[in-house]
């Protein structure tokens, strides 16, 4: 009987694990343009993304709104006047599963203007789930040179409610940007806790 239990729970948290992440939702190619709406605790901003920027970054984007990745993801590194930053998902399952699936890398088409949305990435092929939005002319990103990698490149900008955008708490600055290790292992609770002032993408669709 204990064998019978054993092989039932690992059945049960393979399902599980399916529906939190699947291989096939990274072959999924996105749209030549494509809009979507992130409802946020400022208000909602809209998006536009073009894949003639950046092919495999604009697929990437694509899945992760797709299959509902932005569900109460929070707005943790905001700087002023540079980037607001979001992607590591509450449940640490869902974020390793995501981030471990870097994206190769490809060469900057599209300058980082103000409200463009590039992918974060510390490395070569390590574009995967975390993004941020140009809070002003960050053209010095273009050839930033790092870790074998050249520049973010650009995969959407903001169409409406940019306002909204220059609303999502500031106050931080870019000291929850050193603690990303934390908020991966303890999830929005360690930030409601002890950064309560943090913003939060609701949920993210596509719109037409």
């Amino acid at each position: 009987m204990k064998k019978i239990y054993i092989i039932l729970a690992l059945v049960i948290l393979s399902a599980c694990s399916t529906v939190k992440f699947n291989e096939k939702w990274l072959k999924k190619e996105a749209p030549a343009t494509f809009k979507a709406r992130f409802e946020t605790t400022k208000g909602n901003f809209d998006i536009e993304a073009n894949r003639e920027w950046s092919p495999k970054g604009v697929d990437r984007l694509y899945q992760l709104i797709k299959n509902e990745y932005y569900v109460d993801v929070p707005i943790y590194r905001v700087v002023p006047k540079f980037v607001a930053q979001f992607g590591i998902h509450n449940d640490t399952l869902i974020n390793n599963a995501w981030q471990k699936r870097g994206i190769e890398d490809e060469p900057v088409i599209v300058k980082n203007d103000s409200m463009t949305i590039s992918f974060a990435r510390g490395g070569v092929n390590t574009r995967s789930n975390q993004i941020f939005i140009n809070l002003k002319e960050n053209y010095r990103l273009d050839k930033l040179a790092y870790s074998g990698v050249t520049g973010f490149p650009v995969v959407a900008k903001v169409i409406v409610g940019q306002e909204n955008v220059l609303k999502f708490y500031n106050g931080y600055g870019d000291k929850l940007g050193y603690k990303q290790d934390s908020i991966a292992k303890f999830g929005n609770k360690f930030l409601r806790e002890k950064y309560p002032e943090v913003d939060y993408i609701l949920k993210a669709y596509f719109i037409k």
